[in-house]
């Protein structure tokens, strides 16, 4: 599959993903009116590949894909359209919370457990003291019935909302209330509040540098080996569908 004509985008397995730098990702984020950020992980596509609703808000022309994982970076290889460069969540996230510092924007933090998401914001405010952390929230709630959550965020009007409940949950809040807050960022962080906090470290940056991040994961959080299971199974498909114009399953 062709990138497209601004050399922006490749296309994997229907989806649409981000190729350029993190500078060029900010600028096409600060394009949209609304955005929905999706951590383009092999748990995450592959999810949203057996997910009607999830494939549909993925695909939509309000997200944008970013390639945040090994198994991404080798499905782009495999289809002969490599990524210009691994962009991060955690670190694209943080480039985010440095544009709103400097715009003034608010942002609103929700998920993590009250110890982790109370310290994600000690440290994000040590880090960047003149960003508006407009509110925050744990993840523990009832997902279909969350009005004192949407209520304080319509009131408070981030312009950023980050989304750290792990995968699906945090994209299945995103799709559902997207369209009724008045945030124009969104984006599921996964862990990244816990890495924050500095609950959990992240790898040393010779092993990001070289894609082996995610087992200096699972050897920290052993518990994490059980999704690495959706590595094989996208590839696989990749390579099933390789040539093909929709690789939905």
């Amino acid at each position: 599959m062709r990138k497209d004509e601004k050399n922006k985008y490749i296309d994997i397995m229907g989806y649409k993903v981000f190729s350029s730098s993190m500078d060029k990702c900010l600028e096409e984020i600060s394009s949209y009116e609304k955005v929905h950020i999706i951590s383009g992980n092999p748990e995450v596509l592959y999810t949203g590949l057996n997910n009607k609703e999830l494939f549909d808000n993925f695909t939509s022309d309000s997200s944008i894909i970013i390639p945040d994982g090994v198994g991404v970076q080798i499905s782009a290889k495999i289809l002969n359209t490599p990524v210009s460069e691994k962009i991060a969540g955690i670190e694209l996230m943080k480039n985010i919370i440095m544009s709103c510092e400097k715009s003034g924007d608010g942002i609103y933090l929700l998920g993590a457990d009250e110890e982790s998401v109370k310290t994600c914001v000690a440290n994000i405010l040590r880090d960047h003291p003149k960003v508006k952390i407009v509110g925050y929230h744990n993840g523990f709630f009832d997902l279909n019935n969350p009005k004192e959550i949407l209520d304080e965020i319509k009131e408070k009007k981030p312009m950023a909302l980050f989304v750290a409940m792990g995968c699906p949950r945090q994209e299945n809040f995103i799709v559902k209330y997207m369209d009724e807050l008045p945030c124009r960022i969104f984006m599921g962080v996964g862990g990244s509040f816990d890495v924050i906090a500095e609950k959990v470290n992240r790898a040393p940056q010779w092993m990001i540098n070289i894609g082996m991040e995610w087992a200096y994961r699972v050897a920290k959080e052993p518990w994490r080996i059980k999704r690495l299971g959706s590595i094989p199974k996208f590839i696989w498909l990749v390579i099933k569908n390789k040539g093909k114009d929709n690789g939905k399953v």
